[in-house]
């Protein structure tokens, strides 16, 4: 099947997802699962993102290009294109260049809150669309309750948070800029801004201070990077995401939550889920709910045309998301 033949029918499975007001984000295109690996398309209110994600960042180029008509004959009020190649020679090619419009979008409504998002900022776009569900799930369930969001990026489970009535979040990100799209996203919900409540810190030694000043939380997300490495620790999701959970264990109260996100590729889930019922194995902690990512981000049954590296079950995907209860006594 062809590029436009496959886009086509993406984008009629997901047709019941499309915001007449436009202010909504989703994936119309995850070409990994539905036929074409090197290219994904996402939708941020009126923008559209292509990621070019070709070995040789030329080989995509026809693809992007048929992608762009597509997109600019079947959504008439779609306001602009940014491409990014992930395989880019430069920055700039990497977080997105515009290729029709004059500006992109600059925030999005999701379960009636507002998110501010800057696509250019890096090479993701500023808010993880695969994390949708786990937001419902945080509006939804935090209420009255004290919440940490570590690695927090843009801040969207903290604003999530803050939007079902959190008593109290903090955002812990090492990346200032990446914070003060979350203060952004306070500012456009009405939310106070409480500067104190912004860690632009690394996480290891900002944990410890925390559990120096005794602070405990009622829930905390753990959302880490793949790899990464500063100064004052190491992050490795592939083989050790064991070690960064009991590293919070001690900061979650009594019959609170600590939410587990694992989007190593290569890792399975049935070792993922393996790995948490270890961790399970004294009583202190249990695998409360496993939160599924959406249909149109892992592709729905009618355009499915492809599989993980490995599998993800008993999760849907290869972003594990996992709420854990945790006890004391």
């Amino acid at each position: 099947m062809d590029l436009t033949s496959l886009l086509e029918k993406a984008l009629t499975a997901r047709q019941a997802l499309l915001d007449p007001k436009q202010q909504t984000a989703l994936r119309l295109f995850n070409g990994f699962y539905e036929g074409y690996p090197s290219l994904s398309i996402d939708l941020y209110a009126a923008t559209a993102i292509i990621y070019n994600y070709a070995d040789v960042p030329y080989d995509g180029a026809a693809a992007v290009r048929t992608a762009q008509e597509f997109l600019r004959a079947s959504l008439p009020r779609l306001q602009s294109i940014l491409v990014k190649v992930r395989r880019g020679a430069t920055p700039f090619e990497k977080n997105g260049q515009l290729t029709y419009g004059s500006q992109p979008d600059r925030k999005i409504r999701e379960h009636g809150v507002w998110y501010a998002i800057n696509l250019t900022m890096n090479r993701d776009a500023s808010l993880y669309i695969d994390t949708r569900n786990l937001r419902k799930w945080a509006i939804e369930t935090l209420r009255g309750k004290s919440v940490l969001n570590t690695f927090a990026y843009t801040g969207s489970l903290g604003i999530a948070a803050l939007a079902g009535g959190a008593s109290h979040v903090i955002q812990l990100d090492l990346n200032r800029q990446f914070l003060n799209q979350a203060k952004t996203s306070c500012t456009l919900n009405g939310f106070p801004i409480v500067k104190k409540d912004y860690l632009a810190l690394d996480f290891f030694p900002a944990i410890s201070q925390l559990k120096r000043e005794n602070q405990t939380f009622d829930c905390i997300f753990l959302d880490a990077p793949f790899f990464s490495t500063t100064s004052k620790g190491r992050v490795d999701l592939q083989q050790d995401s064991t070690r960064l959970i009991n590293k919070l264990r001690p900061l979650v109260n009594d019959g609170g939550w600590l939410v587990a996100i694992n989007n190593a590729l290569f890792l399975s889930g049935q070792d993922y889920h393996a790995e948490l019922e270890a961790l399970c194995h004294d009583g202190h902690l249990t695998i409360e709910e496993l939160i599924p990512v959406p249909e149109d981000f892992t592709g729905f049954p009618s355009t499915r045309a492809g599989n993980p590296p490995v599998d993800p079950s008993p999760f849907n995907h290869p972003t594990k998301i996992a709420v854990l209860r945790v006890k004391h006594r």
